[in-house]
């Protein structure tokens, strides 16, 4: 089995988007690598997460990218996107 070129990993974009409310004591993400829409849910305390994005060199989501990720979920839960009730057509 071949392994895989951890250069062309590391050459991914890593996108955070955040969850939680700015005062809250715990922050509440998603973390995607590569693919804004394909995400783990992650729970870290601030300075943890600040950590983290710091090592991952992350880029916040903007609310254009966060719409679009949540406008494709929408389209594999219920068949179209921006739609969240099946049609006939």
């Amino acid at each position: 089995m071949a392994t895989p070129d951890k250069k062309s990993f590391e050459g991914f974009k890593r996108y955070v988007r955040l969850r939680s409310e700015p005062d809250a004591r715990f922050v509440e993400f998603d973390f995607a690598i590569g693919y804004p829409d394909m995400f783990v849910e992650l729970v870290l305390p601030r300075q943890a997460f600040a950590d983290f994005c710091r090592h991952n060199r992350v880029e916040l989501m903007d609310e254009a990218m966060a719409a679009a990720v949540d406008e494709d979920m929408v389209k594999w839960r219920f068949g179209k996107a921006g739609r969240r009730m099946p049609t006939d057509d």
